[in-house]
């Protein structure tokens, strides 16, 4: 039997949302289209739009489907420097973002863009003092809402009233956080003039349990945004292209049941999660939880296990019939050492050391019985082996 705990990474298709994508599917016409069966199509699409502005309390024009979190954080980094004002180069980047972000920063640095890091606390949370310092005079900032891999949850508010302040352009990847706590695009707006402030967020479908390949991006009327697919009007002209309109069913269906489910999957899953954590380290007494213990999304649990090997140790527990991750970027083959644990403070070999197990709502206690049942030996074995080994 397989145990899957790495919901983070994806979380399985929720059986309503591939109800309301074969329906929708069954719809006949495209979207842009004049006649009776393109409209068919756009009320689908529209009213699909009107239910994930609900939930992400935003207004409707401000939904712009994508394919996903990655294009959707594309879509407001390269689309807010490509419309910065002119004379203003410097971006502002914490030190512990996703890849998404990190890479299209360094995509822009080969543009011109200046960055300016922000450090991260010892439990990975983005210093927001430091963060106001930088702001002043920047083309546009970027921040978590929670960090995917210590599972940290930001002070939000605190980062959009200060960019808001220094008349700067926010965006905020919520991917990690959506479904697990509250996340309200007017309720985080903090404007003190237009196109300042938050003015893009961006969330993924395939995290809280619809099909991969749909998201969006919430974006501001008032943003300045630069669009990166050309070929027509739709959305805005943010996002040309023949729009996903089951995609964009299937996604409206899973926000609606995730947002009902939120508050009692919230104590459910950190019940599972400390119960993890405790019987991970009364199993492995060396291993420690890493990131805030207290404001933390409910279903991460992100632990350090000093002198295993993080890639030996997720083979171990697969093995076992364990799904997790170490939380680290694979490119090319090549494990690499968690930037966020080195962000953090941590050494390199402590990067190599770490695990993430997440939960979802498809999580019960058997998972949880099944990693503490095989992380003591499997810690055992991945101890003294690899590059990141402690002698």
């Amino acid at each position: 039997m397989r145990h899957y705990l790495d919901h983070a990474a994806t979380t399985p298709l929720r059986a309503e949302a591939r109800d309301a994508w074969l329906a929708a599917s069954e719809t006949i016409g495209n979207a842009s289209s004049t006649h009776g069966a393109g409209q068919d199509a756009r009320r689908l699409l529209e009213e699909s739009r009107e239910r994930a502005a609900s939930v992400l309390d935003a207004d409707p024009i401000e939904i712009v489907f994508t394919s996903g979190g990655t294009e959707s954080i594309n879509l407001a980094l390269q689309g807010m420097w490509r419309a910065r004002v002119a004379g203003t180069d410097a971006v502002v980047m914490p030190d512990a973002e996703h890849h998404a972000t990190m890479d299209t920063i360094a995509a822009l640095i080969e543009e011109g863009a200046v960055l300016r890091a922000v450090p991260v606390t010892s439990v990975a949370r983005i210093d927001t003092e430091a963060f106001s310092e930088r702001l002043p005079g920047a083309a546009l900032a970027t921040a978590l809402f929670a960090n995917n891999e210590s599972g940290t949850i930001n002070d939000v508010g605190a980062l959009a009233s200060a960019a808001a302040l220094a008349s700067v352009p926010l965006h905020v990847d919520a991917v990690a956080a959506l479904g697990h706590v509250p996340v309200s695009f007017r309720g985080l707006r903090a404007d003190v003039a237009p196109g300042v402030g938050l003015v893009a967020l961006s969330v993924a479908g395939h995290k809280i349990g619809a099909p991969v390949g749909i998201g969006a991006l919430v974006v501001a009327r008032t943003a300045r945004l630069t669009a990166l697919l050309r070929g027509g009007a739709q959305q805005r002209g943010l996002r040309a292209g023949t729009q996903d309109i089951a995609g964009a069913a299937a996604f409206a269906v899973a926000l609606e049941l995730a947002e009902a489910e939120r508050a009692s999957e919230a104590v459910r899953l950190a019940g599972l999660r400390d119960r993890l954590v405790s019987g991970i380290r009364s199993a492995v007494p060396t291993a420690e939880l890493l990131g805030d213990p207290d404001r933390r999304l409910p279903g991460n649990a992100h632990l350090l296990f000093p002198g295993a090997v993080g890639e030996s140790l997720l083979f171990l527990l697969d093995v076992a019939g364990v799904a997790a991750s170490t939380g680290s970027a694979c490119q090319a083959g090549v494990a690499e050492p968690s930037h966020v644990v080195m962000a953090m403070g941590r050494s390199e070999r402590d990067a190599r050391s770490v695990l993430r197990f997440s939960l979802g709502r498809t999580s019960t206690g058997a998972d949880v019985d099944a990693v503490i049942a095989a992380i003591a030996d499997a810690t055992a074995r991945a101890s003294g082996s690899g590059p990141g080994a402690r002698s």
